[in-house]
């Protein structure tokens, strides 16, 4: 019996700092990564005061009224729901997905109705976007 001595063939690796290691590698990757956005379009945010954007003229326009019904360029969306609006979309639009497309929504349709439109957008590739506006009073905003 040997007291005090170990055998030559018993070992020992010690885990818990490879452990640690890897918990602060790993807080580390989570902490510095950059999350993927979930939107694919490209919004740009309307200000009532500021000029027309150029290039505008070949836009696609997308109208969208109080009640609800879009229009796409000048053909009016028959049916209820996106995949009709999907399908008007394509069709007017063409092969173009770089294409800017202009949103002009009604002051007081449901914001619903401007999300399924943004969404069938993007659904379909386009990553240009403008939110039309009417031009405000800029002397009484100073």
């Amino acid at each position: 019996m040997r007291i005090g001595s170990r055998r030559e063939d018993d070992f020992e690796i010690n885990v818990i700092s490879l452990i640690d290691v890897l918990l602060t590698l790993l807080m580390f990757f989570v902490l510095s990564t950059t999350f993927i956005e979930h939107s694919r379009l490209k919004v740009n945010l309307p200000k009532a005061d500021a000029e027309a954007r150029e290039g505008t003229d070949k836009a696609l326009t997308l109208v969208v009224d109080r009640d609800g019904h879009y229009s796409v360029g000048s053909d009016e969306v028959l049916g209820e729901g996106i995949d009709p609006l999907k399908s008007t979309i394509e069709r007017v639009a063409g092969p173009d997905r770089g294409r800017l497309v202009v949103i002009r929504a009604d002051a007081n349709t449901a914001h619903q109705n401007v999300v399924r439109a943004m969404d069938a957008l993007g659904q379909l590739g386009f990553t240009h976007l403008s939110i039309a506006t009417t031009p405000g009073d800029t002397a009484a905003s100073r």
